[in-house]
């Protein structure tokens, strides 16, 4: 009985386990090949298209008419969008910080020192033209975001991304016909947060190719090359090349910003999903994100130019002003709006784009 006991049992030969394994290689590579199958593939490698071969029909209202529709979506739902932005003024202020009233005092001291060297101080600037040239010195100059460290860097961008989802949720329950609360949307939106990170992780990695410019500009015009025509021109068409590759990777990441929010969804395959949803369209949405930066710029003008016309009056004539931080605040609250109408606005194109697909 224990010589019965001690017998080994016999040993599998070689040509079972490479069974197996080719089994379930060719398993998992059918898995793979059937989900690349399904993507959207208007344009095959050294083989003509044609346009009426991969033209996708987009019914979606006009420019004008989509960014009015945005604001009349904000507007009427104020009860929601209004303590919103008054809490992410808040958390800016407290976790980022307020741009300095030094920092604008100083653009206008810079302003009125500019103003009394020309012509030895014979051309007079007027109200509005200052009030403007402070509002692009602020902007463009980097007033906003001056001077920030790495940590107040970091809670900016989770700020941002709060206040992204977050509206996005709210647009999502308005659109459905559902009753919604902000308490809602900060409780319930936050849920995708890490990954609406990682695809915006992915959209700074794709903004690579503008910093990779900007560096080559740097060196470029500290080295004279640009001097030459024939070395400007090719500078030029490089610089073309890398904005329409930024432009062409950003088109899908935007909208995938959109897509991760939804429940359950994960960053690469929202990626995957917006770049098929963006086929063929990328030029379309390219034209909608100009004519957005257009409206932008036209309501910025029309709302801070009076208001720096009011602080210029009221400190030029009330001393004990001259320390409030009115258009810093100002600022803050119009940064938070105009992220808060970007989202709606995208989302509204997103959403019209998946309805587009259903029918």
């Amino acid at each position: 009985m224990a010589k019965q006991n001690s017998k080994k049992t016999p040993k599998q030969s070689p040509g079972v386990f490479k069974t197996a394994f080719s089994e379930s290689f060719q398993k998992y590579r059918e898995i793979i090949w059937n989900k690349k199958r399904a993507r959207v593939r208007l344009h095959q490698s050294f083989k003509r298209s044609y346009r009426e071969d991969y033209a996708r029909k987009l019914n979606v209202p006009g420019l004008l008419h989509h960014a009015m529709d945005t604001f009349i979506f904000i507007f009427k739902n104020w009860k929601l969008f209004l303590p919103l932005i008054i809490f992410a003024v808040i958390f800016n202020i407290v976790l980022v910080g307020l741009m300095s009233e030094e920092t604008y005092v100083k653009f206008q001291s810079t302003l009125d020192e500019t103003n009394d060297s020309l012509a030895g101080g014979s051309v007079e600037v007027g109200n509005v033209t200052r009030a403007g040239l402070l509002l692009i010195s602020t902007i463009t100059t980097g007033g906003l975001t001056s001077g920030l460290s790495e940590v107040q860097i970091i809670f900016a961008v989770i700020i941002f991304l709060i206040l992204w989802l977050v509206t996005i949720y709210l647009a999502r329950r308005l659109l459905a016909g559902k009753k919604v609360r902000l308490r809602d949307g900060f409780y319930n939106a936050l849920t995708p947060l890490l990954s609406t990170f990682v695809v915006f992780f992915v959209a700074c990695l794709q903004t690579l190719p503008i910093f990779v410019l900007v560096i080559a500009y740097s060196a470029a015009v500290q080295t004279d090359f640009l001097s030459m025509p024939f070395y400007a021109l090719i500078f030029f068409i490089f610089a073309g090349l890398l904005v329409t590759l930024t432009t062409y990777l950003l088109s899908s990441t935007l909208i995938a910003l959109i897509a991760v929010s939804a429940p359950g969804l994960y960053p690469l395959a929202a990626l995957r999903s917006a770049s098929d949803l963006m086929a063929s369209r990328r030029i379309r949405f390219v034209i909608r994100l100009f004519f957005l930066v257009f409206v932008i710029v036209v309501y910025w003008t029309i709302i801070m130019l009076p208001l720096i016309i009011i602080d210029l009056f009221l400190k030029a004539h009330i001393s004990w002003l001259n320390g409030v931080p009115f258009i810093p605040v100002c600022l803050q609250i119009m940064t938070c709006f105009t992220i808060i109408y970007l989202t709606n606005y995208l989302y509204l194109y997103y959403r019209r784009m998946l309805a587009h697909e259903d029918d």
